[in-house]
């Protein structure tokens, strides 16, 4: 049998370039949608074309590009500069308009902070047609515009500067050794040319990283990123990677992402409240908004703020528990309104140990005791340490003791080495660790002997010496602690017992994981191009604006979705089918005047 015929390439064709786009594409969607929004209202630059000099490109044109991109894995500006020339679904959405990829790329980072109101502004077309139930937040790492080899760590400065300074003595000792034969050379060794290169390359090297800790120690840094500041170094499924923690709320009928958060905090703890606060003040404001989360948020104190703002964090607990303590400060009120939703109302009850009506089988009771708290105010902040100076520090250790120098935040070890800031546990507990130092300590046998190889000290704020039991076993020496003095006073607190909604939590992994595959594996977004957390978090709004297009057309349908999209807009008007060339168009008539969708879009 023949072949199925093709077409002559030479051949010119009388075609339109609407008529190459299928009428249910998802370049209609998009094109409809930035042409119903009032850029200038948005912040979106050029959005009033300059009456004066060269003529720009129009704003919807080079978002609706980057759009279009997100949803097809076309990110960076250059394949979107060459997808202007080959993608006919392009073409036909920017109008025939071939930017160059600087002016491309120039618009996503001077619009980075107007993306989120465009991001805003789309699930705002939608708020009549979703019902939210409730709502699921999770986070995940993305991979930032930082390598690395980019990212410092106290600890990981500690070894370079070591490493380099063996080496540079290492270069120096061998260009001597070269001065005294006179110009000849061993075998196998560097020039003299070559040694002094090298020299200076360390040199270099070595400066740069003494500059990066004082830099670090100043300002109490615990990584410094040299390509993205804000990007930091965090644990991923595959390892480690540098990253920023995205935050997203996701409904739990429609699936699509309300709203997010980019942080720069290795985990979710602590990240409620952030990422639910400004959805809760701008569309439920006298509502009771739901929302669960996973073992990851479990955070007392977050829960807390979460219920005065109006949220009920339905956060899974650990294994064999069903409910759990909240504790709030109490606070005598008059005048409660517990029938009341509003935020005020709903803090002033809480704090005065009454149960509003709309928490009621949510918290299970609220109760108000007494107990010692510690006093922050004043001069209880001012920690002092025993030693005078860093000798002092030096010589204490030596005998057997972790001691922390509280100036520079490092602690000094039996062993002479420096033990830096890892992480702050959750009851504000600083945890210090050196591993490159343990690997290679002398005394590691007597010094540490835990199973992971290294050792770590915790430090609260008031402590300033600890023991190091396996030192002073062999050594026979009496064990001291040094703290200072601590002020305490009987306080009374309102203790909240919630109950979360099993039911509820059981469907959180349905809900959060879903969003975030799609956007990483099928639109490839795992990674951003952009630094700096506003830009980053611009770049981000374009992916979920994507997803949620994509979402919404796969629920709605394209015709539906162009018709909630022109009611949106105060477009009233009649959508009937007609026939052109044994082919359906949609047509729109406003004041008896057939026109076409995306010109009624603009009107």
């Amino acid at each position: 049998m023949p072949y199925i015929n093709s077409v002559d390439r030479y051949q010119i064709q009388m075609l339109s370039l609407d008529e190459r786009v299928e009428q249910d594409s998802e370049v209609r969607v998009i094109d409809a949608f930035v042409n119903s929004l009032d850029l200038k209202k948005l912040d979106v630059a050029k959005a009033v074309p300059a009456l004066e000099g060269r003529p720009a490109y129009d704003p919807r044109d080079l978002l609706k590009l980057y759009i279009y991109g997100a949803q097809n894995e076309i990110r960076s500006s250059r394949k979107l500069e060459k997808a202007c020339k080959v993608n006919l679904e392009v073409q036909w959405l920017v109008r025939g308009v071939r930017p160059d990829f600087r002016t491309i790329s120039d618009f996503r980072k001077v619009n980075a902070s107007a993306m989120k109101k465009v991001f805003h502004a789309f699930n705002q077309l939608l708020r009549g047609q979703l019902t939210n139930e409730f709502l699921s937040v999770d986070g995940s790492k993305f991979f930032a515009n930082n390598s690395k080899d980019r990212n410092f760590t106290m600890s990981k400065l500690d070894d370079r500067i070591s490493w380099l300074t063996g080496h540079h003595e290492d270069y120096m000792r061998q260009l001597d050794q070269a001065d005294r034969l006179e110009g000849s050379t061993l075998h196998g060794s560097f020039s003299e040319e070559e040694l002094k290169a090298k020299i200076k390359e360390s040199g270099e090297r070595l400066e740069r990283y003494q500059t990066y800790r004082q830099m670090m120690e100043e300002e109490g840094l615990s990584q410094l990123s040299t390509t993205d500041p804000d990007a930091r170094l965090m644990k991923m499924r595959n390892g480690f990677g540098v990253s920023f923690n995205v935050q997203t709320a996701v409904t739990s009928e429609s699936h699509m992402i309300t709203d997010f958060n980019v942080t720069s905090d290795v985990t979710d703890y602590g990240q409620l409240e952030p990422t639910l606060k400004s959805y809760k003040n701008e569309y439920c404001k006298d509502e009771i908004l739901e929302a669960v989360a996973d073992k990851g948020y479990q955070s007392a104190e977050d829960i807390g703020k979460c219920l005065e703002e109006g949220i009920a964090a339905h956060v899974i607990l650990p294994d064999g528990k069903d409910t759990c303590e909240i504790e709030l400060p109490y606070e005598e009120a008059q005048d409660l309104h517990p029938e009341s939703k509003a935020p005020e109302e709903l803090k002033k009850c809480l704090r005065a140990g009454i149960i509003p009506e709309a928490y009621k089988g949510f918290i299970e009771s609220a109760t108000v005791t007494e107990k010692m708290c510690r006093v922050t105010e004043g001069a209880s902040l001012i920690r002092t340490s025993p030693f005078v100076n860093t000798l002092e520090m030096k010589i204490k250790a030596a005998e057997g003791y972790f001691v922390r120098d509280p100036q520079r935040n490092i602690v000094y070890c039996p062993g002479g080495a420096q033990l830096r800031q890892s992480y702050v546990t959750k009851k504000e507990r600083i945890r210090y660790t050196n591993k490159q130092a343990c690997r290679n300590c002398p005394d590691r046998d007597k010094c540490c002997r835990a199973r992971k190889g290294f050792q770590e000290v915790e430090f609260n704020k008031d402590e300033f010496c600890k023991p190091n039991g396996n030192w002073l076993r062999e050594e026979g020496k009496e064990v001291h602690f040094h703290r200072s003095e601590v002020k305490r006073e009987k306080r009374k607190v309102v203790t909240l017992v919630i109950r979360p909604d099993k039911q509820k939590m059981a469907q959180r992994m349905c809900l959060s994981e879903h969003p975030f595959g799609t956007i990483k594996r099928s639109m490839n977004g795992s990674y951003f191009l952009l630094r700096g957390k506003q830009k980053v978090e611009g770049e981000f709004a374009l992916l979920a604006l994507a997803y949620n297009i994509r979402r919404a057309k796969n629920q709605f349908g394209t015709q539906k979705l162009l018709e909630l999209i022109a009611k949106a807009t105060h477009i009233f008007c009649s959508i009937y089918k007609v026939r052109v060339k044994m082919r359906a168009v949609t047509v729109i008539t406003v004041k008896n005047q057939p026109v076409s969708l995306i010109k009624a879009m603009a009107w």
